[in-house]
């Protein structure tokens, strides 16, 4: 899903919308604020030169909303993203995107825990299913199961070398149920132990 919830206003380029707050002597935003946008979404928080930056919460129009951390409008640090669908990511962004560590959690309750790069699963990382409790936990590349990871399921568990898993689910991420047509080599197949 993306977390663009409305369009984005360039600020540089037309009115500015409606603002309380703080100013520096160019008689910019600066310090704390509250920010009335023309396409309706809403800012409160810290401003710097003109600019959301450090700790502020942007809510869109259209019911997303993020909590957190900003750099020269962007989101950048630690923040929380909540979707107008129920989903929800915590964790770390940079220039406006999923990067570093994070735990996206899906509306039928799927979790992802762990790396990110360009808002895709990359990295080390573990996907839960809600419904099944089975779990991949190993090596994401731009989205996809791919190398060296472990698929468990309730009552047995696969190890091996996955290959791009074709996963339905990050053609769009409206999809929340992974498909996986694995092409892997196991290292072993064990039942589970207690």
């Amino acid at each position: 899903m993306s977390d663009i919830g409305s369009e984005e206003f360039d600020e540089e380029q037309g009115s500015l919308g409606e603002y309380e707050g703080d100013r520096n002597e160019a008689g910019e935003r600066h310090g704390l604020g509250k920010a009335v946008l023309p396409n309706g979404d809403t800012y409160q928080g810290a401003y710097e030169n003109g600019k959301r930056c450090g700790q502020g919460t942007y809510k869109f129009k259209k019911g997303a909303r993020y909590i957190g951390e900003w750099y020269m409008n962007l989101k950048h640090g630690q923040g929380i993203f909540y979707y107008p669908d129920g989903s929800k990511y915590e964790g770390s962004w940079v220039d406006d995107q999923r990067q570093g560590h994070g735990v996206y959690i899906y509306p039928n309750g799927d979790t992802y825990d762990g790396e990110w790069l360009h808002h895709q699963r990359h990295g080390q990382g573990t996907y839960t299913h809600h419904e099944t409790g089975s779990q991949y936990m190993g090596t994401w590349v731009m989205g996809k199961m791919e190398s060296t990871g472990e698929l468990i399921h309730p009552n047995h568990r696969y190890q091996g070398n996955f290959v791009n898993n074709n996963d339905k689910g990050e053609a769009d991420e409206d999809e929340t149920l992974i498909t996986t047509s694995l092409k892997w080599k196991p290292k072993a197949v064990t039942g589970l132990s207690v």
